[in-house]
């Protein structure tokens, strides 16, 4: 392939985002429809279809999600030294509409193939689609923070679109003239494969434009070592998906797997910083604080999938201003609305305060991102106070909850993947994309179990009562946020200095 366009001819943009980035936009964009489709769906069809428990079934959903980011490492190890981005992100898509056929083909008797399929080709298709949305920016540019929250945009029109759709599909409550009954699920998993190949030939079209980036790291090889080394990559993600599915249909071994892998992700850093200068070195000791308090923030954020589900199904209303929606849809697809309606807002804000110079730096943003989030989730504890005599309370007021927090997401994901590229150096920028993402992994683990306390504390109970504890449950995770976001706050100073000149 001849590739016309130089990296410095890239990097030289003129205006606020460069058009490569339109392009893995829409790519990244109906990439998440498929994700978030199918996480949206994990919950109720786990409960409802394969008849779990709530507190099993938080288990698993967390268990499912931590392996679906905990892939994202070695997916990104993967590319950094075999593949490169582009064929990691096409084998990764390949993969994925793979496992959501299957999930149409029969959801009931293949879920954990069709999900471990999932799980193996996110992970080579996550961490390095952003990777190259930061190589397209040279590295002391000030867009780069604007464009990942346009980009961060993208990830969120697809998850708004699928988070809805394929649940509400699911449940019967959206186009029921067509979907038969008894196919719903079947119909709901398809959407994600449909949605996935256009995802992936969005990208085959438009690859051209991205000149160098994420070309085989292997170039200084001879062709046919180059073809055996991803060939062995190739044939060993397929054997690892059997071990894989084993793995996730039981909870323990998903115990064991993040008691190991966390320790083994940090080694391996600290392994290849013997490479690095010291100032390096201090840069990704602030990248790591940085994931370690991602941890705690994705661990309550994600309760969208499994403790927020079981409340949207059991204690929401469906009505929002007069108009009927699925509890559940708009539990999986308002954060993602919201963010839509502001990140572009949110990423030129940050353009115009740094034009000003009174941007807050990564490490307050962080801060605040906490701040927001112990926010939206004392209004979801606030929502008891508005409840009926069944125990069902406000639909609008929950929304509303999202709408808080999604300012704490916007003020810490975009700006968390823009700080791994930035505090990373080159040679090491999708590993550490994989541990921002392995970060995210634990957020989703730790989820689970937060997700089945609640749950097994609420078991047979009233609705009223259930509505009780899952309420006064979000009002503890209010307050361990808000201690979280203050601590950060307190330690910017030394944070600062670790990262010297990045801002």
């Amino acid at each position: 392939m001849s590739e016309k366009l130089t990296l410095e001819q890239i990097q030289s943009f003129n205006g606020k985002y460069p058009r490569q980035l339109w392009y893995l936009f829409f790519s990244e964009m109906w990439e998440r429809f498929s994700f978030y489709g199918m996480r949206g769906m994990l919950y109720v069809f786990m409960t409802s279809q394969l008849l779990m428990k709530d507190t099993d079934a938080n288990l698993q959903y967390g268990a499912t999600q931590a392996w679906v980011y905990a892939f994202t490492f070695i997916g990104g190890l993967f590319a950094d030294k075999i593949f490169g981005f582009r064929k990691s992100l096409f084998w990764g898509g390949l993969l994925m509409i793979v496992g959501s056929i299957i999930l149409a083909i029969s959801p009931k008797e293949l879920f954990f193939i069709g999900v471990s399929f999932t799980i193996v080709g996110t992970g080579f298709f996550k961490p390095n689609i952003s990777s190259m949305v930061g190589k397209l920016y040279k590295e002391d540019d000030n867009r780069r923070d604007a464009g990942f929250s346009l980009f961060y945009a993208g990830v969120n029109l697809g998850a708004l679109i699928g988070g809805y759709i394929c649940i509400a599909v699911a449940n019967g409550n959206l186009w029921t003239s067509f979907v038969p009954v008894n196919l719903r699920w079947n119909y709901a998993f398809g959407f994600a494969s449909v949605v996935m190949i256009i995802s992936l030939v969005t990208f085959i079209q438009t690859q051209k434009s991205l000149g160098q980036i994420g070309l085989s790291p292997l170039t200084h090889l001879t062709a046919s070592k180059r073809k055996l080394y991803e060939y062995v990559t190739y044939f060993g993600s397929l054997l690892i998906i059997p071990i894989i599915m084993v793995m996730v249909s039981n909870t323990d071994y998903t115990d064991y797997f993040m008691y190991i892998i966390g320790p083994i992700s940090i080694l391996y850093l600290v392994y290849e910083m013997k490479g690095f200068s010291v100032a390096q070195n201090k840069k990704l000791i602030a990248a790591v604080i940085f994931m370690l308090f991602s941890v705690v923030f994705w661990a309550f954020f994600e309760q969208s999938g499994g403790s927020l589900s079981a409340f949207a199904v059991s204690n929401l209303n469906n009505t929002v201003l007069g108009v009927t929606f699925d509890p559940n849809g708009v539990n999986n697809a308002a954060n993602s609305l919201f963010v839509i309606v502001f990140a572009a807002l949110v990423g030129l804000v940050w353009l115009w305060m740094n034009k000003r110079k009174i941007e807050p730096n990564t490490v307050v943003k962080f801060g605040i991102a906490f701040l927001f989030l112990a926010a939206g989730f004392y209004v979801f504890y606030y929502t008891k106070f508005f409840a009926d005599a069944f125990g069902k309370t406000s639909l609008g007021l929950f929304s509303f909850g999202w709408f808080v927090i999604t300012f704490g997401e916007l003020c810490l994901s975009p700006i968390g993947m823009s700080a791994m590229t930035k505090l990373s150096p080159p040679k090491t920028q999708a590993v550490i994309m994989g541990m921002w993402f392995l970060a995210s992994s634990y957020g989703q683990y730790f989820a689970g179990i937060l997700g089945a306390n609640i749950a097994e504390a609420s078991e047979n109970t009233s609705n009223s009562a259930k509505l009780i504890v899952y309420a006064d449950g979000y009002r503890q995770l209010a307050i361990y946020a808000l201690i979280a976001g203050v601590l950060l706050i307190i330690i910017s100073p030394l944070l600062k200095k670790l990262m010297q000149e990045v801002k």
